[in-house]
């Protein structure tokens, strides 16, 4: 019984550059997504704005006594 194989020439763990390219292209996309990730967190916990607090008057800069 002889067994008959075909060689798969698109098998990219036979063609070295193929494999490079494709290695290539998953590092940029996992680098194209952090960035888009850090920015869109960095967009969801952005700055506010002043808050408003109640300060007691006596503990200012230049305190008001009673």
């Amino acid at each position: 019984m002889e067994q008959k194989t075909v060689e798969n020439k698109n098998d990219i763990t036979l063609d070295k550059v193929s494999r490079s390219r494709w290695l290539f292209y998953v590092q940029l996309f996992c680098f194209i997504a952090f960035m888009l990730g850090g920015c869109y967190n960095l967009y969801k916990h952005k700055y506010q704005g002043k808050p408003d607090v109640k300060v007691q008057e006596s503990t200012l800069y230049n305190p008001k006594y009673k």
